[in-house]
């Protein structure tokens, strides 16, 4: 019982004393939502990157993902604004820089895993997307997912959409043999595939949404989506009481319309996408 008892006592400590070193001063909070509100500054990492989800613009990062950070702290701390630090997050480094204390919290495209939920908790998830395919706009050879076979598709560190075409269940989907090439992010797979160095980049619908409107029509969206992405929010190992604080903000974001409201901001009238139009039921804090 005693060291039971200890090691929790630790764990919580470690849990504080990481929160602590992302405030820079010297108040020290043991979960992101005391933090937001006792007036600390809380650190968000999102992309900077993905058109219409979060891309660095000025001082600061803009698109859905930022604007659910921004609503989602608002409400964890009763209606009051939050003062908020934005730290780039890539799909590479999420889980270290959650693990290691660099960001309190992150907003960042990021699809709940089993394997990923060893790692880190997740809050949501606050939107479902689907996995589809983005192409030339000219390319008349791929039209499906499944014409994929032999053409070159996009391996983007950190991610594993890629594994839902080339692996069988459970890890992957379609089984289909594509040769990957690899970029250090999805802005690099567009950039590999407007020079004709890939035939397709395939990740989720909203992230494509995002390049092709970016693009101006350069590119062009199946709407084929053959996955559920449900996009968490991904906490420090533990931190359940921050974990049940954003899911009431999340279904009551969603019941309030701010959620609809904002997918219709950054995503309304693109061309073969369907947003949710309902919350996605929690995942549980466990």
């Amino acid at each position: 019982m005693h060291m039971r008892r200890t090691g929790a006592v630790l764990s919580i400590a470690a849990l504080a004393a990481g929160l602590a070193a992302c405030g820079g001063g010297e108040q020290t909070f043991a979960t992101v939502v005391e933090k937001a509100q006792g007036g600390g500054t809380v650190v968000v990492g999102t992309k900077w990157d993905q058109p219409s989800l979060g891309l660095k613009k000025g001082n600061e990062p803009e698109g859905f993902d930022v604007d659910v950070a921004k609503a989602v702290l608002k409400e964890m701390a009763g209606g009051k604004d939050v003062k908020i630090s934005w730290k780039e997050s890539a799909s590479s480094n999420r889980e270290p820089f959650l693990q290691n204390g660099t960001v309190d919290i992150v907003f960042a495209t990021y699809s709940i895993t089993e394997e990923r939920k060893g790692k880190v908790t997740f809050g949501g998830p606050y939107v479902v997307a689907h996995q589809d395919v983005m192409v030339r706009k000219d390319d008349t050879s791929i039209n499906t997912p499944q014409d994929l076979k032999g053409k070159k598709i996009c391996k983007a560190a950190g991610s594993n959409s890629y594994k839902r075409i080339t692996d069988p269940p459970p890890d992957g989907e379609l089984d289909i043999d594509a040769t990957t090439v690899d970029a250090a992010n999805y802005s690099e797979c567009v950039q590999k595939l407007n020079g004709s160095n890939l035939d397709a980049v395939t990740t989720d619908d909203l992230i494509l949404a995002g390049f092709a409107k970016q693009a101006g029509g350069n590119f062009k969206v199946l709407g084929q989506g053959f996955t559920d992405e449900k996009y968490g929010i991904g906490l420090k190992k533990g931190d359940t009481k921050t974990c049940e604080a954003v899911n009431t903000a999340v279904k009551k974001l969603w019941d309030n319309g701010t959620m609809k409201q904002l997918l219709d901001k950054w995503f309304g009238g693109i061309q073969g996408l369907k947003v949710s139009d309902a919350a996605p039921p929690a995942e549980g804090c466990a």
